[in-house]
């Protein structure tokens, strides 16, 4: 089995399960099952925000009164009748972020019990619903957010920082909206599908504290003023009664989809994980071990193999470069495969976008280094720089899908062929 072949193959997994995780038939499929009455206001958020309103208003119709959208810059895919449609910053919110949400908050004021919010919920959430509580300004949330970004803090850290800022994260909203229901859909882009950290959490109750707020702060070195401290001090809403709530995708949906379709195509198939968290470029050098030792030892499963994980890295930003945790994932590995044969890996963020670039991820095998050197690029010295966009761009290494409608997670797919 070529490279080639392996490469085809590792890219018809990762479009085929994107495919099977889009909201629509999800979003459909709930609101068959559940009483969501008449009087029906929709709020969607998130990247996957568009696709699961146009499904919602397809399904309920008439019974949709009023709507909004509040998603990523260029994921909006064109007008929804009865919708308004609002683009703003991700992963950093923007002035566009505040607006929207301001939008939102008078659309639902007034709302009686005989009235149901059907509130949206994708990854990206947290930056695109955004209104800060009391003297903090835009500014100071968006250094916050940048530092957050750069720490090596991972979401769950960001989102319990972030939920004490906000006049609409923690389940704030869902005290905002009452005495009207809230029924949430979500589609999960955090590990083990926590509620009260999907998006931060604006229809759910807060399991964090002020207090873990303050430690995330003072162990990653945050600098934050002291308007920000004594906002951090306001405790979150521990108890909602407006709230029903539905998990309909996440990466474990996604994962075992794709572990289907590899052994489909032929491949004997193993989960390695659903749960990866670690430093994208430790994550890279891991995979790459197991992948080495599938090429030599036919173990943990024999060739040809399909080894299948989910999860969410984090980049520590030491550098000046350009990249986004899968292609720094995808470079780590890269490296530790140089030189072998029929190994191929595949990272990729199931949105489309990774960090701050237009790439999805990346999709590496053992000639790529070699490549990148043809070229008088070193990939060490890239990967140290965090320039994986640049260093996977100038080969052809990069994976580009543009923005896909869904949000749960990376999926990373090894192939190892005969």
């Amino acid at each position: 089995m070529s490279e080639d072949l392996l490469r085809k193959d590792a890219i018809q997994i990762v479009n085929r399960t994107i495919e099977y995780v889009l909201p629509d038939k999800a979003v459909e499929r709930i609101l068959k099952q559940i009483d969501i009455g008449e009087n029906v206001t929709i709020v969607a958020i998130g990247k996957a925000a568009w696709r699961m309103a146009m499904s919602a208003k397809e399904v309920l119709g008439e019974r949709v009164v009023r709507g909004i959208v509040v998603t990523k810059y260029g994921h909006s895919q064109g007008k929804i009748d009865g919708i308004e449609i609002y683009e703003a910053g991700h992963p950093v919110p923007d002035q566009n972020t505040i607006v929207a949400t301001e939008r939102v908050l008078r659309t639902v004021q007034g709302l009686t019990d005989k009235d149901t919010v059907l509130f949206l919920v994708s990854g990206g959430g947290s930056a695109l619903f955004e209104k800060p509580k009391g003297n903090v300004t835009l500014q100071q949330l968006q250094d916050l957010t940048e530092q957050l970004l750069r720490s090596g803090a991972d979401i769950l850290e960001i989102n319990a920082v972030r939920k004490h800022l906000s006049q609409v994260k923690g389940g704030r909203f869902a005290q905002w909206v009452y005495p009207a229901r809230i029924v949430s859909l979500i589609l999960s882009d955090v590990l083990q599908d926590r509620l009260d950290t999907i998006a931060s959490g604006p229809a759910w109750p807060d399991s964090t504290t002020s207090q873990d707020a303050l430690k995330i702060i003072e162990r990653h070195g945050i600098q934050v003023d002291e308007v920000i401290m004594r906002e951090l001090q306001e405790e979150t809403p521990k108890e909602l009664f407006n709230v029903q709530s539905y998990v309909i995708g996440s990466v474990r949906v996604a994962c075992e989809k794709a572990a289907q379709i590899a052994t489909q195509l032929g491949y004997n198939t193993m989960i390695l994980t659903t749960a990866l968290t670690c430093e994208a470029k430790e994550a890279g050098k891991f995979i790459a071990s197991i992948a080495k030792e599938v090429r030599e030892n036919n173990r943990p499963v024999c060739r040809p193999a399909a080894l299948i994980l989910g999860g969410e890295t984090v980049v520590h930003v030491k550098g000046t470069g350009k990249g986004g945790r899968n292609q720094e994932l995808a470079l780590s590995a890269a490296i530790e495969i140089d030189g072998f044969d029929k190994i191929v890996i595949c990272a990729v963020g199931t949105d489309g976008t990774d960090g701050p670039t237009d790439a999805a991820g990346g999709i590496v095998d053992g000639t790529t280094c070699e490549r990148m050197s043809s070229t008088d690029i070193d990939p060490l010295k890239m990967l140290l720089n965090n320039d994986s966009y640049t260093a996977l761009k100038a080969i052809g290494d990069l994976l580009v899908t543009g923005p896909t409608g869904t949000n749960v997670n990376d999926l990373i797919i090894v192939l190892i062929g005969l």
